[in-house]
């Protein structure tokens, strides 16, 4: 059973580890995420959203299988988005830096940990969900809409220290 908590400092080096497969499949060519080694997600990115508490893990059998981080902080780029439901910050909540493991691929762990977002959300009375990712990641993007989150717009930018990307905004009212 899959079960989601938040990140202790133990789960750093599993995180870390998760981040350079995902880069592998991508320099490889088996993957299309728009993420770029050693300058987004490093193993720093994982410890700041660990001393901010906002780190979660999805682990299964013991397994750490996907990291993500979880908080109410819309980046910079969202304001050039055409919001469908205007919130404040207190009642959105935002997924960031989703990622399974591509050795755990394809057993629906990225739903369910979406699935937990929502949960996560509603126990923080947040019902306004937003989230981004790079439109180059049509798997991403494809799970999102199946999972009911409406594309709004596409800001281009540079995000997250990675030049030329086309950030696409998602919403969802729960």
């Amino acid at each position: 059973m899959l079960n989601f908590r938040k990140a202790t400092e133990k789960d750093i080096d599993k995180i870390t580890e998760i981040y350079s497969d995902i880069h592998t499949e991508e320099e490889s060519g088996r993957a299309v995420i728009g993420w770029i080694r050693e300058v987004y997600p490093t193993r720093a990115t994982a410890e700041a959203a660990l001393l901010r508490n906002d780190l979660f893990v999805g682990e299964e059998d013991g397994e750490l299988v996907g990291a993500a981080i979880i908080n109410n902080t819309q980046v910079p780029e969202y304001k050039d988005g055409t919001w469908r439901y205007p919130a404040s910050d207190n009642e959105v909540m935002v997924l960031h830096t989703l990622v399974i493991s591509p050795k755990t691929a394809r057993k629906g762990y990225g739903r369910k940990f979406v699935e937990f977002y929502e949960q996560y959300a509603l126990s923080q009375s947040c019902p306004y969900l937003r989230i981004d990712t790079n439109e180059k990641n049509a798997r991403a993007r494809a799970m999102y809409k199946k999972l009911g989150y409406e594309e709004i717009g596409i800001v281009p930018c540079v995000f997250n220290g990675i030049e030329g990307v086309g950030l696409v905004l998602l919403e969802k009212k729960l």
